[in-house]
């Protein structure tokens, strides 16, 4: 391969055939649909969810080798076991998409302890913990993370105090783990979208969403990250809506 061709799917560390990926907050949203491109790309995957019902009948939606896992990424213990079921089960773990938060909204003199611990906890502890607990498997695979922040993250407004809080904490938290890991082999993105039509905070999409960014845009964005020469890093992706509506 010359120093300007593109690596074909058999050169390529991320090329699909037997590998497999692990995706918090799959049951729904962008979550579903990652798993749903990754599924559709040959991965073998692991959703999780906090609800039983839901996550094992999205493994089931998505079938090909999809297992659904009952966590809350706020409990390292049953993280744990979660992604070291997923190794088990597969022989190893190669992409790993940190996906699962929590948003609450109010003045911050409205903010409750209780919502401001539950923001934090799982956006961004969550997310120490899903790494801190795939890592031994990711260096082994010379895997990927990719860790799902926001706009939110560098773009701050009112009533976000613990939503924004805990998305600046993200990208500090990527950014920084992208030089640590990356001796090892493992590779860190962040994606850091605006607007997406999901039904995350309680909203119900429907068809005035359609001018915001779409789950299975960012779906297709973990692909073309995973299609990418391995000598390439693109370590933050900012998404927006190609046409917001006017104000």
């Amino acid at each position: 391969m010359t120093a300007n061709s593109s690596p074909s799917s058999a050169d390529s560390p991320h090329a699909s055939e037997g590998k497999s990926a692990f995706i918090t907050g799959g049951s729904k949203g962008i979550g579903y649909a990652t798993a749903q491109a990754l599924t559709g790309a040959g991965y073998r995957v692991t959703i999780t969810s906090r609800n039983e019902n839901e996550v094992q009948a999205a493994a089931a939606e998505l079938g090909h080798e999809t297992r659904g896992a009952v966590c809350d990424v706020r409990d390292f213990t049953a993280l744990q076991a979660a992604v070291d079921a997923h190794v088990q089960a597969f022989g190893g773990l190669d992409v790993l998409i940190v996906n699962a938060g929590a948003g609450a909204f109010a003045p911050v003199q409205d903010m409750t302890p209780e919502q401001w611990n539950t923001i934090l906890d799982t956006n961004l502890t969550g997310a120490f913990y899903t790494v801190k607990a795939a890592i031994p498997a990711l260096a082994r695979a010379r895997g990927y993370i990719m860790l799902v922040s926001s706009l939110a993250g560098k773009n701050p407004f009112a009533g976000g105090s613990a939503y924004n809080a805990s998305k600046f904490g993200m990208n500090g938290f990527a950014e920084s783990i992208m030089l640590d890991l990356r001796p090892l082999g493992i590779k860190v993105s962040q994606l850091m979208p605006g607007s997406v039509a999901t039904g995350f905070g309680g909203h119900t999409p429907t068809d005035a969403d359609a001018w915001k960014i779409q789950p299975e845009d960012l779906a297709q964005i973990v692909l073309d990250l995973l299609a990418m020469n391995p000598r390439t890093l693109p370590s933050r992706v900012e998404i927006r809506p190609a046409q917001p509506p006017r104000r």
